[in-house]
């Protein structure tokens, strides 16, 4: 049996760096890849795609391991960073966007994600199951992007 997880988050907030150094470091994956936790393993596979190999959640015999791959593509004239899921890498699916602009005195992003993340448990664990592994990732992007924001000087 296998339980499907759905993600979708929305998220848009203002930084204090120049838009430069923000673009620079969301356009650079193992760059913004390192300011999100419990990531275990990035693997560079070529071609702008990067595999995510996520941290080991769970006990005994129900450990969990989100793996999934995306392919990235970053335009600095759009401020865009867009990555879209490769199939038949891990067993999810996430694609999403950075959208970065230029307040002058600031810098405005807008981040959405949007996933499908196939888990191997019984069905009568879903209940209970699917709200928590989306409750968790929204912690992690919610970590994420406060690590972002820090080394970014802080909200606006």
């Amino acid at each position: 049996m296998t339980v499907t997880v759905n993600l979708d988050l929305g998220y848009a907030f203002a930084v204090k760096a120049p838009y430069q150094t923000v673009f620079e470091m969301l356009s650079d994956v193992p760059k913004s890849a390192s300011h999100f936790p419990k990531l275990d393993q990035l693997v560079d596979l070529g071609d702008g795609i990067y595999r995510w190999e996520m941290a080991k959640i769970g006990v005994s015999k129900f450990v969990l391991q989100t793996i999934y791959a995306s392919k990235y593509v970053s335009d600095v004239g759009k401020g865009s960073v867009v990555w879209t899921p490769v199939k038949g890498e891990g067993n999810a699916l996430v694609s999403g966007s950075w959208k970065v602009v230029d307040k002058k005195k600031s810098t405005h992003l807008t981040l959405h994600i949007k996933g499908v993340v196939e888990m191997p448990l019984p069905s009568m664990v879903k209940m209970i199951v699917v709200p928590a592994v989306q409750g968790e990732f929204e912690k992690l992007v919610e970590q994420y992007i406060a690590n972002l924001t820090k080394r970014f000087g802080g909200e606006v």
